[in-house]
């Protein structure tokens, strides 16, 4: 069921983006107006940054008219067929951005159901900033080069031949959970500061079009002037209990974007930290594994089947067919 964002900056943009999906969802129509049916299918690629000399596993999820079956990936099973054609169109790009010392294969759920309903999903594993080598964690490299994996990941699929026909490369979103949000916002503009009120100099990408910021670490935007040039449309989610991107961090985006009629936000209700990552198997959630809790009486696996509709209607309303 979709739920009717609510929230203190909801623009009459926004409201019409709520109006087409109750209208989508009670006329039965498809939120991104093809009727063919689709399914998610899915690809692993390699991103290279010669500058830097690094690379990093790019997970591609994306829309195909192969039916899909279901297969492990990590820890999680999803529909997908692996490597099948990419379905004849043109979808908008979605790049998901994890958190600190996270893992990229954590937002399936998400990519999953946005790659059956027409998008692209890539999901970057941030050099040095992720659970198998975060050696980067803390340090004005990883702000540095968070952003500028984003538009490497961009410039890529623009290049890439199964890809590049199918992807609208000027039409891209970005959702960022946690240090996910920072590398979002640092893209579409923000200008991020040490903690000893130092600039740092990030990548700035106009591809970006529209950012979904899921419980954002922000603290790196505090000076007033430092999400000056963010002027895209934002839906900015952060949880109840959330002990490691407190209230104060949405207040800055609420505060310091120049446009708040652009935000629409809202606190999930009883919700952690966590609770945006996809819900993890019976069997490796732990209390000791804090990735897969959530405060007591939270329902991920039904938060999760509404997060996935919120967001597909939001990104559908920003870039209709």
């Amino acid at each position: 069921m979709i739920k009717i964002l609510s929230g203190s900056a909801n623009t009459s943009a926004l409201k019409w983006v709520a109006f087409f999906c109750l209208f989508s969802i009670l006329n039965d129509q498809p939120l991104r107006g093809d009727s063919m049916k689709m399914y998610a299918a899915n690809s692993n690629l390699v991103i290279h940054d010669e500058q830097k000399e690094i690379h990093f596993p790019l997970f591609l999820m994306y829309p195909t008219t192969v039916r899909s079956e279901s297969i492990k990936i990590g820890p999680y099973s999803v529909s997908s067929s692996e490597n099948a054609p990419i379905a004849g169109g043109k979808y908008p790009l979605v790049v998901i951005s994890h958190g600190s010392g996270g893992t990229h294969l954590g937002y399936l759920t998400i990519a999953q159901y946005l790659a059956e309903n027409g998008f692209v999903v890539a999901m970057p594993e941030h050099y040095g900033n992720n659970r198998n080598d975060n050696h980067l964690e803390g340090t004005i490299d990883n702000l540095q080069f968070r952003p500028r994996h984003i538009s490497l990941v961009i410039d890529a699929l623009s290049e890439e031949n199964r890809f590049k026909q199918h992807v609208q490369i000027s039409n891209v979103a970005i959702i960022g959970h946690s240090m996910g949000g920072y590398t979002a916002l640092a893209i579409a503009g923000g200008s991020p500061w040490t903690q000893s009120r130092e600039p740092v100099e990030v990548v700035h990408d106009e591809r970006a079009k529209a950012l979904i910021l899921l419980a954002a670490a922000t603290l790196w935007f505090t000076p007033e002037d430092s999400l000056k040039a963010v002027k895209i449309p934002i839906l900015m989610l952060t949880a109840e209990h959330d002990p490691y991107t407190t209230p104060e961090n949405a207040e800055i985006v609420l505060k310091n974007i120049p446009e708040p009629s652009q935000v629409s936000f809202r606190i999930v209700e009883n919700a952690g930290h966590f609770s945006f990552l996809s819900p993890f198997p019976e069997s490796i959630r732990h209390p000791d594994f804090l990735a897969s809790t959530d405060p007591e009486g939270f329902d991920r696996e039904t938060f999760h089947t509404n997060l996935r509709e919120e967001i597909l209607c939001y990104l559908s309303g920003i870039f209709p067919n």
